[in-house]
């Protein structure tokens, strides 16, 4: 069984109350919002269906869409984001794992600490490590960090992953984000928490504020994830029992390839196999 390949959402929009939507890849590359996605959301909506933006941003959701608002993406093509930053924000602060915490991170991921009880120290302090994503996306690699992962593994701390993607595209470059640091250090023999996607915890905040938005109960058969990543959304879905869309447009485009102007099927059905992900559908890009 293979995912079927479609051309619009409008196909199968009918048997959907809701989209839970991945942003990076789908909804923009980076730097702005792709105009056929925004449509077909518009079109989602305007027929009476529930769009969230589910995003493994370490940001607050609050933080997310001013950076939407700041690429000019039209408000009216969704109605509420839940973010990884969310659910990893609500159990940094709980104090499990410590009040004293040493910061990977981007200046920009600032709000994540916002109005949460936490010191952040040296390394040599902490009782555990908090990774939002790399200092510098855009030159450096997990290289960079060996230093430092193989002294907090040492030191016995936890990472949390507050993004558990690996990589993601910023317009026509790859760069590493939160869990490409995690993978390393689980690596290096360290143990990583993750929060986001493909773990079931932001999904049922998703289903949450989904409802919310909704005013009513939705069943889990008429909600439709969408998104490129396959080890994140498609996984994901699989996990939380939901119907996947899977965009080969983003992360996987190069992989599955191109034949007469149409993504490849055959490629496409030899690498879902390879990754042991099963989407319900498939299609070039969100239109």
């Amino acid at each position: 069984m293979t995912a079927r390949l479609i051309h619009s959402i409008d196909e199968i929009a009918g048997g959907y109350d809701a989209l839970l939507c991945d942003i990076w890849g789908v909804y923009h590359n980076g730097l702005r919002p792709y105009p056929e996605a925004t449509d077909a959301l518009r079109r989602f909506r305007d027929k009476g269906g529930v769009v969230v933006l589910l995003t493994n941003a370490p940001r607050p959701w609050t933080a997310v869409r001013a950076q939407l608002d700041g690429m000019g993406a039209p408000e009216d093509s969704y109605d509420a984001i839940v973010s990884s930053g969310d659910a990893a924000k609500a159990a940094v602060a709980s104090g499990v794992w410590g009040r004293k915490l040493f910061h990977i991170g981007a200046p920009k991921d600032e709000p994540f600490f916002e109005g949460a009880d936490i010191d952040r120290v040296p390394l040599d302090q902490a009782e555990a490590i908090v990774c939002t994503g790399l200092f510098d996306d855009d030159v450096e690699t997990p290289q960079d960090y060996a230093d430092t992962i193989a002294a907090g593994v040492a030191k016995g701390l936890k990472l949390l992953c507050a993004n558990p993607d690996i990589v993601v595209d910023k317009g026509h470059k790859r760069i590493f984000c939160a869990g490409a640091i995690a993978e390393a250090y689980k690596d290096a023999g360290g143990e990583s928490v993750y929060f986001g996607k493909p773990h079931l915890p932001i999904y049922d905040l998703a289903r949450q504020v989904l409802e919310e938005k909704a005013g009513r109960p939705i069943d889990a058969r008429r909600i439709l994830a969408v998104g490129d990543g396959v080890k994140t959304d498609v996984a994901g879905a699989g996990a939380a029992n939901l119907d996947c869309l899977f965009i080969i447009g983003g992360l996987a485009a190069a992989e599955i390839g191109r034949r007469d102007g149409g993504p490849d099927p055959d490629r496409l059905r030899a690498f879902l196999q390879g990754n042991q992900v099963f989407p319900r559908y498939a299609m070039d890009n969100l239109k």
